[in-house]
């Protein structure tokens, strides 16, 4: 019998970063710069979807859902205030994403007004 093809991408699963022995830090202890990005950018799921530069509706979907369902995992298992610092860090975390990325925009427009 053949085998059909899909287009589905399979689960992602941490690469080589994820698991390392001992704990991952989180920031690096000489320059205090986090390193979760780096983290990130190792893991297959945004491998496979930064691969074609293009990230569309699906490859967002599946990624909140990887989200939701490890929020989902790790949130019974934190105590009052463990949940605190954790929702706080969450939300540092998600400010900080964003103006690096505001930031990157702002510093790729030119410098300079086009006068006609």
């Amino acid at each position: 019998m053949a085998k059909k093809k899909t287009t589905e991408k399979k689960v992602a699963k941490p690469t080589r970063a994820a698991k390392p022995a001992g704990r991952q830090k989180w920031f690096d202890d000489a320059s205090h710069e986090p390193l979760i990005e780096n983290y990130a950018r190792q893991l297959d799921s945004f491998i496979e979807t930064m691969a074609d530069g293009v990230v569309d509706d699906r490859e967002i979907a599946a990624q909140e859902k990887r989200l939701i369902d490890l929020m989902k995992e790790v949130e019974p298992l934190l105590n009052d205030d463990l949940h605190a610092k954790v929702t706080r860090l969450l939300c540092e975390l998600t400010a900080y994403d964003i103006m690096q990325m505001c930031h990157t925009i702002q510093e790729a427009r030119p410098k300079t007004r086009f006068r006609g």
